[in-house]
């Protein structure tokens, strides 16, 4: 009798243990409390994973039950022998692990852009830098023209596409919100959208006035939590998103450890401008990868190996347009610390802008989108070519209505798909290069989705 009963308890602990999904699949959240009854906030949400300071063997049980990772944070150096006895599912460094951990134990590094180590085959690749996204403005409040002559918006997507073109890791962004400023509901929103467009996923960190008011459990608190779980609903509800990868006709070569670790480079450039661009790291430069391609950049030809520049040949005698970097340029290291261009490399870039603006034209390299100023976008293909999908990303603090999409392929179904509205089905009709949709309305996010 007491063997059945030490079987059946064996078998509910593997039971609701195998309810914490796997680390590919966690939703994280910084969680600024440690008591079970917090657990509440997070029924019926997307979240599975909550990365706690010296969370209680108590608390670690209780989210287990739900279904719930709980990770211990840790800093660079940090004894972990508390949360080792805590039993939790894993422990965040942010900085560099350190100390003997038991095998098996799910660790996250969270480093310096500098530091990460690409290609290395960890649960997650993460760092705790990153810009806070949004319509830049400066001092005086008034919208920042970039580079590219238009608004400038902040955004770590150009960072996270170079990241995602190494490998297949799961991503993670872990930047907090700016320190003594209360961010509103729509820019949670657009943090969220800003990382998953680009498959990967931001770290939910709370401002301190929205800790307080959802620790009191305030109406327009909790209004707001409730917001920001339905956005991180809707990637998680579309996982093959993060599957697909950028599409399009421009590909762009780069070393993702230099110049694509840095915000506000090139592939932003070219983000602001809705020019769909396929980065492509130099260490993985091949005819395959640039099979499609009509244009490419190059920004570091000096870096190149022989065998890569004659690619690049063979690329431009199969008729490709090549533009390389101007005599004597360098893709620029990250220094330490730093996670956006210096102003010396910004000057030296904009001479590669100029040429790489005049080369695109007003050319449909994929997708051409209108009406779309306060917006960034995401051209995304499936494996095996028969769907795309065009992310959108709205930065202002109102909605934009009436954008237009053209675009090549023949797909002959589009649909569009937004956080919590039913997908509406978009008429198709012919442009003069392709053919065209037409969306009337997009609050912070929306997808619009091709099908053959």
């Amino acid at each position: 009798m007491r063997m059945r009963m030490l079987l059946a308890a064996l078998g509910l602990a593997q039971a609701v243990y195998a309810a914490v999904p796997a680390p590919s699949a966690w939703v994280p959240v910084r969680w600024p409390w440690g008591d079970v009854k917090s657990l509440e906030l997070v029924a019926g949400t997307p979240v599975n994973c909550l990365l706690v300071k010296a969370p209680s063997a108590e608390f670690v049980a209780a989210a287990r039950s739900r279904g719930i990772a709980s990770l211990a944070v840790l800093g660079a150096g940090e004894d972990a022998s508390g949360a080792i006895a805590a039993s939790v599912d894993g422990i965040v460094f942010e900085g560099p692990a350190s100390g003997k951990l038991p095998e098996g134990l799910t660790v996250i590094e969270l480093l310096p852009r500098n530091k990460l180590l690409l290609g290395a085959k960890g649960a997650v690749l993460g760092t705790y830098q990153g810009v806070w996204p949004g319509i830049s403005a400066d001092d005086e409040g008034a919208k920042k023209s970039g580079p590219t002559s238009g608004v400038w918006i902040d955004t770590n997507t150009g960072f996270l596409r170079a990241l995602r073109a190494w490998g297949g890791e799961s991503v993670w962004i872990a930047n907090r919100p700016p320190e003594k400023t209360v961010v509103s509901t729509a820019r949670y929103l657009q943090v969220i959208s800003d990382a998953a467009i680009s498959g990967a996923r931001w770290v939910v960190a709370f401002d301190d006035d929205l800790v307080a008011r959802l620790g009191a459990r305030e109406e327009a608190a909790l209004g707001t939590w409730k917001q920001i779980a339905t956005m991180l609903g809707y990637f998680e509800q579309h996982a093959e998103w993060r599957t697909m990868r950028e599409s399009g006709k421009l590909a762009l070569v780069q070393d993702p450890e230099k110049g694509g670790l840095l915000s506000g480079g090139i592939l932003d450039m070219i983000a602001v401008k809705h020019t769909p661009v396929r980065p492509i790291p130099r260490q993985q430069l091949s005819a395959e990868a640039l099979a499609g391609a009509t244009m490419a950049v190059n920004v570091d030809a000096a870096a190149l190996t022989p065998e890569q520049k004659e690619i690049l040949r063979g690329f431009t005698r199969g008729g490709g347009t090549l533009l390389t970097g101007p005599p004597g340029w360098k893709d620029p290291t990250a220094a330490a610390g730093s996670i956006t261009l210096e102003k010396a490399e910004l000057e030296r870039l904009n001479d590669i802008w100029r040429d790489v603006n005049s080369m695109i034209g007003r050319r449909n390299l994929g997708v051409r989108l209108f009406n779309v100023a306060s917006m960034l976008s995401n051209y995304l293909a499936a494996p095996d070519g028969k769907t795309a999908i065009v992310h959108l990303v709205n930065y202002s603090d109102y909605p934009v209505e009436n954008v237009a999409m053209h675009y090549l392929e023949g797909f002959k179904r589009a649909t569009l798909i937004s956080p919590g509205s039913a997908d509406k089905q978009l008429e198709v009709y012919k442009t003069e290069e392709g053919w065209g949709v037409d969306v009337d309305r997009v609050g912070v996010c929306a997808t619009i989705r091709l099908e053959q």
